[in-house]
């Protein structure tokens, strides 16, 4: 994050209230880019967030790929149905017993516009199965993909790079009821078109 400064990026970061830290969250995110991921990690730090992330990610990557192998995220096969919903689930058990919190982005692959993708229901239904009392968090990201919107060189610059975080959702009542309420929460807060 920090090197992205000398770019011009400015980042801000808003939530409508404090995210509690003794018990487990569900963060459940637009994905506008890679450079998602490290203020995700570092304004919930307190929360331990875990990420449900592609296989692909787990090997060539400094640092990164270890974290994802042996820090507690999942690394699933999007061409595995049976493999990504139990590495799913494992997470979402993983997250009830200790406390901590999952990411996921349900579009299930990253916007290169910035215009929110139809969410992918099944591994947020998985998850809030295996971790009932987690709260829900839904997270609206704009503009990071404008940093990547030439491709990895050169970065684009001058922007400026928001995380609205609303409200916790309790894991009550029809899951698909809960699902449709977080994706609309999010989108509502995704404005940052081409």
């Amino acid at each position: 994050m920090r090197s992205t400064h000398f770019l011009g990026t400015r980042y801000s970061f808003r939530k409508d209230t404090e995210i509690p830290t003794d018990k487990p969250i569900i963060f459940v995110a637009n994905h506008q880019s890679m450079n998602d991921i490290p203020p995700l990690i570092w304004f919930f730090r307190k929360n331990h967030p875990k990420f449900v992330s592609k296989k692909e990610l787990g090997k060539g990557i400094p640092s990164v790929s270890y974290n994802l192998r042996h820090g507690g995220s999942v690394l699933i096969d999007r061409k595995d149905a049976r493999q990504a919903l139990a590495e799913i689930a494992k997470l979402g058990k993983y997250i009830e017993k200790h406390n901590r919190s999952a990411v996921i982005f349900p579009e299930g692959t990253r916007s290169r516009t910035g215009h929110p993708k139809r969410f992918q229901p099944m591994g947020l239904k998985i998850l809030m199965k295996n971790a009932p009392s987690a709260l829900i968090v839904p997270i609206s990201i704009n503009n990071s993909w404008k940093l990547l919107k030439y491709g990895k060189f050169p970065y684009g610059i001058g922007n400026h790079f928001t995380i609205d975080v609303h409200s916790p959702i309790k894991n009550i009542g029809n899951a698909d009821d809960l699902i449709a309420l977080v994706e609309e929460t999010v989108k509502a807060g995704v404005t940052s078109f081409k």
